[in-house]
């Protein structure tokens, strides 16, 4: 090499900016998220670093204000993203990639948040003891005829809080009320536990019924001492009256304080994309959001459904409300 090839290639190094790493906070575990991680590194050659958070994101964000390393936020449930854009540690985000990738129910009008996959809340079922399609709708879950029958874990849990803010926006706050009333006295225990500790008491003879998220059967089929819980269930997708299953969201924000935005930006619409997407939804056992996109084989064989097209963000602004008359009727009481 000649000295002056030799200047004009460092010359031409020196003028190529450095690949920025893409820093990601994170309500979801590492192992969820490292193939979609490691694919992007591949495929762009930027490096992706997650601090995995189980609680305090956005109180974080807040604290750390414009000295925040994050440049993402990747999390779940509605109510977590408009937490986030309500305490202004987002910013705007729109591009044609990311419009054509994520359909206008499953992002905020502003750009705030973009969904990556969603999940439903759906019911299990016992396979002994509930007829296939016996259950329809979610106002059937508090008729009489399923008194101490019914198993869910606190009514102030996220999830819960969810479908009673759902069932609030359709059905308005004395209908909710009669509701969580009705639905409270169907149950065959107190509250207790998480969605897979339900089936576990559906597979015990404790109960015929539980609520759960649908990405739950793929936890459960997966881990040998589950499966067998698993086993003694089905997915039933009830619907609201009117309306369809409740569905909530895992999705991605850009922050307000990203000091690495083009990258950051190049890493959303990647998560966007419906390639990206299936890997997702494979590792979470949930449903993939861009058009052109399909479920696994095992997740398509627990049915279809057709969502809800309740606005999500309609829905998070009604939990204040939900948990209210949750704690007034005293669902764990």
């Amino acid at each position: 090499m000649t000295l002056r090839t030799t200047i004009l290639a460092t010359t031409l190094l020196a003028a190529t900016p450095a690949l920025a790493d893409v820093n990601v906070y994170s309500y979801r575990q590492p192992e969820l998220i490292a193939p979609l991680t490691e694919a992007f590194t591949a495929q762009t050659g930027i490096p992706v670093n997650v601090a995995f958070l189980d609680s305090g994101l956005t109180e974080r964000l807040k604290a750390e204000g414009d000295r925040s390393p994050a440049d993402v936020i990747l999390t779940v449930d509605i109510s977590r993203l408009a937490e986030a854009v309500d305490a202004g540690v987002t910013q705007s985000i729109e591009t044609e990639t990311l419009k054509a990738n994520v359909p206008a129910a499953y992002h905020d009008p502003a750009g705030h948040w973009w969904g990556v996959t969603t999940r439903a809340r759906v019911v299990y079922a016992s396979k002994e003891a509930i007829a296939d399609g016996e259950i329809t709708t979610y106002e059937d879950l508090a008729d009489p005829k399923w008194a101490g029958r019914i198993c869910t874990r606190s009514g102030t849990n996220s999830y819960m809080i969810g479908l009673t803010s759902a069932y609030l926006v359709h059905h308005g706050a004395e209908e909710t009320k009669t509701w969580l009333e009705g639905l409270k006295s169907n149950l065959a225990r107190k509250p207790q536990g998480n969605d897979r500790a339900q089936v576990k008491a559906i597979w015990a003879g404790e109960c015929d019924i539980s609520i759960g998220n649908t990405y739950y059967m793929g936890q459960m089929l997966a881990d040998p001492e589950q499966k067998e819980w698993a086993d003694a269930v089905r997915l039933e997708f009830p619907v609201f009256e009117g309306g369809g299953t409740h569905v909530n969201i895992s999705g991605v924000a850009l922050t307000k304080a990203s000091k690495n935005i083009e990258e950051a930006t190049q890493f959303i619409e990647f998560l966007t994309s419906p390639a990206a997407q299936e890997i997702y939804a494979e590792a979470n056992s949930e449903y993939p959001i861009a058009p052109g996109s399909s479920p696994t084989e095992l997740v398509a064989s627990w049915g279809s459904f057709e969502p809800d097209d309740l606005n999500l963000m309609t829905i998070a602004g009604a939990r204040a409300e939900a948990l209210r008359l949750t704690q007034e009727v005293d669902y764990d009481g």
